[in-house]
C-alpha cells in the first residue's frame, strides 16, 4: 500500500513540477472559467436590469450553471490532458515501464484532475460573488453532492477520451477538448429539460449531469432540494463509470500487446 501511494504521488509530482516551473500554464486553468463567469455575469446583469424579479432568478440559474458545468469541463479535460501531456512529451512507454500499474495512473490523473478543477473553478467562483452578488455556497450541503457527481461524470467521460486515443492515436485527440461540449446542449445546464423536443428527453435524462441541472434550479428557485435527481445521478454515474473502465481496460491492453504505447506519441 505504501509503494501504491508512492508510485501515485510520484506521478502527481511530476504533473505539479509541471506548473509550478510555468506561469502561464497556472493561468489557462482560471483563464477560460474567468472569461465564462464576465460573459454570463453581465448577461445575467442584463436580464435582472430588464425583468426584475423574474431576471434575478434567471440569473442565478444562469450563474449556477456556468459554475457547476466548469466543473464537469475542467475535472475532464484535467484527466485527459494530463494524460496527453505523457504522450506529448513521448513518456508514455517510460511509465509503463516502470512498476506503475494502470489504476494507479487513473488514481493519479484523477488526482491531478481535482487540483486543475479546483485551481479553476474558485477564481470564477470568487468572481461571480464579487462582482454580480452570486455566492454559489448558498446552496448548501449539497452543492458538495453536486460537485461529486458532476467530477465523477467528468473522469467517466476522460476515460472515454483516454480510451479511443489509445485506439486511434493523435485523431482522436481534439475530442479532450471538445466532447463535452457536445454533450451541453442535452444536459440542461441553462434551461430545464422541457424547453427541449421530447424525442431529445431520453437522451437528455440519460445523462448525469442532467439531473444535477435540474437539481440545481430545484435549489435555486424553489428551495427545495430534489434527492431523486441526486439518486438518479449518482446511479448513472455508476454505470458511466463501470462502461468507461471496462472500455479503458479493454483498450489498454490492446495497445500494450500492439506496442501502442511506445509508438502512440511517434
Amino acid at each position: 500500500m505504501k509503494f501504491m501511494f508512492r508510485r501515485i504521488w510520484g506521478l502527481m509530482y511530476r504533473h505539479l513540477s509541471l506548473y509550478r516551473r510555468s506561469w502561464p500554464r497556472v493561468l489557462e486553468l482560471a483563464y477560460w472559467p474567468i472569461l465564462q463567469m464576465c460573459i454570463w455575469g453581465f448577461t445575467a446583469r442584463f436580464l435582472a436590469a430588464r425583468m426584475g424579479n423574474p431576471g434575478l432568478m434567471a440569473g442565478a440559474a444562469l450563474l449556477g450553471g456556468v459554475l457547476l458545468w466548469e466543473v464537469t469541463l475542467r475535472s475532464q479535460m484535467g484527466m485527459s490532458i494530463s494524460f496527453l501531456e505523457e504522450i506529448w512529451s513521448r513518456n508514455l512507454g517510460h511509465v509503463f515501464v516502470s512498476p506503475l500499474r494502470p489504476f494507479e495512473m487513473i488514481a493519479a490523473l484523477i488526482a491531478m484532475s481535482i487540483i486543475r478543477m479546483l485551481l479553476g473553478v474558485i477564481p470564477a467562483v470568487l468572481l461571480a460573488w464579487g462582482l454580480y452578488a452570486f455566492n454559489l455556497f448558498s446552496l448548501g450541503p449539497v452543492l458538495i453532492l453536486f460537485f461529486i457527481n458532476l467530477m465523477i461524470m467528468g473522469w467517466a467521460v476522460a476515460l472515454g477520451v483516454v480510451s479511443l486515443v489509445l485506439r486511434h492515436g493523435a485523431g482522436a485527440e481534439p475530442l479532450a477538448w471538445g466532447v463535452l461540449f457536445g454533450l451541453a446542449p442535452f444536459s440542461a445546464v441553462f434551461y430545464p429539460v422541457s424547453v427541449l423536443p421530447i424525442f431529445l428527453h431520453p437522451i437528455a435524462y440519460a445523462l448525469p449531469s442532467t439531473h444535477v441541472f435540474e437539481g440545481m434550479r430545484a435549489v435555486l428557485l424553489q428551495g427545495e432540494i430534489r434527492w431523486d435527481y441526486l439518486a438518479a445521478a449518482f446511479g448513472l454515474n455508476i454505470v458511466w463509470l463501470l462502461g468507461a473502465a471496462y472500455l479503458f481496460a479493454r483498450q489498454f491492453h490492446a495497445a500494450r500487446v500492439s506496442g501502442a504505447l511506445i509508438s502512440i506519441g511517434e
